[in-house]
């Protein structure tokens, strides 16, 4: 029995463990693949989370998410699953569904719990990470200790060719071919941490002096470090989704083919959903919905064509046609960390404005290397906006990408990550169930 003042645990409700590589736990899958069409599941409804440490940290998540969806629809038979895959979060991030929890450390030192999560997701890597540590707390001004900074995250990141890994991390392909690095890896790392640090002056305090003054360099290393993790975890959202997550469910269609399945992905769990899109095997269509919360990937993942290279093409084209009803991308202006800091993080190699040339906050969002999560699908042609009334109110198209403006409630958070984490709504919840068609 649920404690006074908490939800009893939506049921039935399983879990699915993958590692790096998107192999599954064995005994998870095959429990899953029994146990959905022995409890008469209708409707499966698979949320895959952003950042979280530990499995108890997605579990609170998803329990919390779904508590809403038993009594908004108390006749249909649904089921749930979350997907815990190896992600991991820096401890002064907030977690979504809860307050965000002050720490004593100012940046740019690394924490010891951030350390430790560097640590277990890059495993072989301790001394590179116990080196990025000390330069982090001693804060050298020698700006070849800054450039060596900028090598070691490199380091850190970098993945052994060939293999299918920059695919797995692309946002878009040029002429088949996935884009190149980001210029954060490739520009020099004095002139990159200023960058950072300068959008996070700007973004903490947008009136103050300190946006306009000369940054703490060591400010931008701690973010530069951030956003190369992130990169990484992007391309492993994108393996586990494909090799993984897609897989599972051909399995479940091929042996419960009347369960309908609906996607839910909240930051780099979207990249994960969607990818798993590219993983189903022909002919599966036992997707029947999904639905991206603050998508930590371009807006232009979708497609065909680029509006600035007519060359280029998302990397997921195309992938919206294998889903049996509509992916609804929901978005929010209050969240800075994909309306500033992802822009900046992504630029590729050989744009044409570059670091060097300086920052430009209000052109950066909404620019070309902008989220899905800050301002929806972009270049889709015949992708509608609506608002968060319209979702819950109307009828969502059948098919296709759909904007949803979710402002009116994805809007608390503080500064540099605004309201990236704030996707803890009942309104959320019933904008799944309108994607899906559940009732």
């Amino acid at each position: 029995m649920a404690s006074p003042g908490r939800q009893a645990p939506v049921t039935p409700y399983w879990e699915l463990t993958f590692d790096a590589d998107g192999d599954v736990d064995a005994r998870e899958r095959d429990r899953l693949l029994a146990e959905v069409p022995q409890r008469g599941v209708h409707d499966l409804i698979v949320f895959a989370h952003g950042w979280n440490t530990t499995r108890a940290g997605a579990t609170a998540l998803y329990q919390q998410f779904f508590a809403p969806i038993p009594d908004l629809t108390p006749k249909a038979k649904i089921g749930y699953m979350g997907v815990i895959w190896p992600s991991m979060r820096f401890s002064d991030e907030s977690i979504p569904g809860r307050s965000r929890t002050t720490t004593s450390t100012p940046r740019p030192a690394l924490d010891k719990d951030t350390r430790h999560a560097l640590l277990e997701t890059f495993p072989g890597r301790a001394p590179v990470v116990n080196q990025l540590a000390r330069m982090l707390d001693q804060q050298p001004r020698e700006e070849a200790e800054l450039e060596e900074f900028g090598r070691l995250v490199r380091l850190l990141v970098e993945v052994a060719p060939p293999g299918p890994q920059a695919l797995f991390a692309a946002d878009t392909l040029v002429e088949g071919v996935p884009q190149s690095e980001p210029e954060m890896f490739s520009e020099p790392a004095a002139t990159v941490c200023e960058e950072f640090a300068r959008a996070l002056a700007q973004l903490e305090d947008p009136q103050g002096e300190a946006a306009f003054s000369l940054p703490n360099p060591w400010d931008g290393a701690h973010e530069l470090l951030r956003q190369a993790t992130y990169y990484a975890m992007k391309r492993r959202a994108g393996t586990v989704g494909e090799r993984g997550l897609g897989r599972v469910i051909g399995r479940l269609a091929a042996s419960a083919p009347e369960v309908r399945v609906h996607l839910v992905g909240h930051s780099l769990g979207g990249r994960l959903m969607s990818f798993a899109l590219r993983g189903l095997p022909d002919g599966v269509r036992t997707v029947k919905s999904v639905t991206l919360l603050q998508g930590a990937f371009s807006h232009y993942a979708f497609a065909e064509r680029l509006p600035h290279d007519p060359r280029a093409g998302g990397v997921l084209q195309g992938q919206q046609n294998r889903i049996d009803g509509p992916l609804v991308c929901c978005y929010s202006r209050f969240d800075s960390a994909l309306g500033t800091l992802y822009p900046l993080a992504s630029r590729m190699s050989g744009d044409t404005q570059g670091f060097a040339e300086g920052f430009d906050f209000g052109a950066m969002q909404g620019a070309r290397w902008g989220a899905l999560g800050h301002d929806g699908v972009q270049a889709v042609p015949g992708t509608p906006v609506c608002t968060l009334a319209d979702a819950l109110n109307s009828i969502l198209p059948p098919s296709g990408c759909v904007n949803v403006d979710t402002a009116e409630v994805v809007r608390r958070g503080s500064p540099p990550f605004g309201a990236h984490n704030d996707i803890v709504h009942p309104e959320l919840a019933r904008v799944v169930l309108a994607a899906a068609r559940i009732r």
